[in-house]
């Protein structure tokens, strides 16, 4: 008879969880969507391109939800720190992130604790090549320079980049298996990596022409390389690597998007709030002053179709060169 009744409370509290759980459900079903602030998360410091996709997003989403949608900034472990933010909190569409190629370079190495399964692309927003940058007065007249002395020099050359496992070191160290070895010192924060090479605490930058636009702009920097197939309209006198023989481009790229789980309705909602903003003259005048694809945007299905492919290319190359 004990065992009868402990069975039946049991019983009797596992109805009462899924009641709950049925509750908490239909709660989320019945509330009207969005009643209150959408977080938009930043795995990185603030002014950096995530940061400034975000703010600029965020306001044109505001305009058209009619919600607001504060910026939050969490930075650290190569984005792995707004990730968690993202991916501890509730499925209800009251939180989403940016999140780009060099969070997902983590997924490349095995350096997660989460899964590309954990979350939902809401939108492809930016794609861009990225570049070895140099002070405007640097002593590398040329990537020919730079490359004479990294072959010589093994490791003594200093480049700034975004974190380690990131889509700028896996690129370092690629070169670094043709010969080309430097040492990669991670500036989480954007503003402290992009002045590194102009205070002397780097010899050369790893970044987007879009990012430090306003420093090419008052001549404080230029790129010596460019990671592409083909030569870029606004540097046509910059070599890309392909031309080079190096084959990897690795492209920058931002994309927004969700916790799994998060109810269909919610998600499309925000998708085509999104795709609308992308739309806008507004939105294709940033995409320029950014140096980014004019046709950087794509909707959620071919966002996770295009993010699968990215990984797969990426976790080809960390193959070759090792994590």
């Amino acid at each position: 008879m004990k065992s009868m009744s402990q069975a039946i409370k049991l019983l009797g509290a596992g109805a009462i969880a899924m009641g709950g759980l049925f509750a908490a459900g239909q709660a989320l079903a019945d509330e009207k969507y969005p009643s209150r602030p959408v977080e938009f998360i930043v795995p990185w410091g603030p002014g950096g391109g995530a940061d400034q996709l975000a703010r600029k997003v965020g306001k044109m989403l505001e305009d058209s939800v009619k919600v607001s949608f504060p910026v939050v900034n969490a930075q650290g472990a190569t984005g792995s720190t707004g990730m968690t933010k993202l991916l501890v909190g509730q499925s209800d569409g009251y939180a989403i992130s940016v999140y780009i190629a060099d969070t997902q370079a983590l997924l490349a190495t095995g350096a997660t604790k989460w899964k590309a399964t954990d979350f939902k692309p809401l939108a492809i927003m930016v794609q861009q090549p990225s570049a070895i940058f140099v002070p405007m007065d640097s002593r590398f007249k040329t990537w020919a320079d730079f490359e004479k002395e990294a072959r010589a020099n093994p490791g003594k050359l200093k480049v700034a980049v975004l974190g380690l496992g990131s889509i700028d070191d896996v690129t370092l160290r690629y070169l670094g298996s043709k010969g080309i070895k430097t040492n990669a010192v991670p500036f989480s924060n954007p503003g402290e990596r992009y002045v590194s090479i102009l205070g002397g605490h780097a010899d050369a930058l790893y970044e987007q022409a879009g990012d430090v636009r306003q420093m090419l702009d008052n001549k404080q920097m230029r790129p010596l390389l460019i990671f592409a197939n083909e030569r870029v309209p606004e540097f046509k006198d910059v070599p890309v690597s392909k031309e080079l023989g190096y084959n990897v481009t690795l492209p920058q790229f931002r994309s927004i998007i969700i916790k799994a789980g998060t109810p269909p309705e919610r998600v499309k909602l925000l998708a085509d709030a999104i795709g609308k903003a992308a739309a806008s003259p507004e939105y294709k005048a940033f995409l320029k002053d950014s140096y980014a694809d004019p046709n950087s945007y794509l909707g959620p299905a071919e966002a996770e179709k295009f993010l699968r492919g990215e990984l797969d290319a990426l976790s080809a190359l960390v193959a070759s060169v090792g994590k």
